[in-house]
């Protein structure tokens, strides 16, 4: 046994991997693959928040120039 895992388990693994990567290790999921969703979507949140900003500055621009003349 070599870090608590019996060599077997290692060649179950690796056999798995080599079949279908994509099925290959299932649980919890893969976790890069959740990080990147979850920076996505903070992204796109980030994004749509800029575009209030812009609006919101345009407001305040036209509403001072209002004011000014």
């Amino acid at each position: 046994m070599y870090l608590g895992l019996h060599p077997n388990m290692i060649y179950l693994w690796k056999k798995e991997l080599e079949q279908d990567a994509e099925k290959a290790f299932p649980g919890n999921g893969n976790p890069v693959e959740k990080e990147l969703s979850q920076l996505r979507r903070d992204k796109a949140r980030k994004a749509e928040w800029v575009e209030i900003l812009k609006k919101a500055v345009g407001i305040f621009l036209r509403r001072s120039k209002k004011g000014t003349e």
